[in-house]
């Protein structure tokens, strides 16, 4: 015979339900913005880095121009 105290009500095998739903939940989510996060950094360091170039190609191109003065 079972003892009654290890007897679970319906009530408390619903709560243990919805508890384990919600802690999955929160693991799914903190999982999803961990990804996001480190997406959101890569783009924005891939970006930066786009910029740079873009400033040392203009600086190159303004020292060649100055270096080589057209003919007009």
């Amino acid at each position: 015979m079972s003892d009654p105290e290890e007897h679970l009500t319906k009530a408390e095998i619903g709560k243990d339900a919805i508890q384990s739903t919600a802690e999955a939940a929160a693991t799914t989510v903190g999982e999803v913005a961990t990804i996001i996060t480190g997406a959101v950094r890569d783009v924005a360091t891939a970006i930066g880095g786009f910029a740079t170039e873009v400033f040392e190609i203009r600086e190159a191109t303004r020292k060649a121009q100055a270096e080589h003065p057209e003919d007009d």
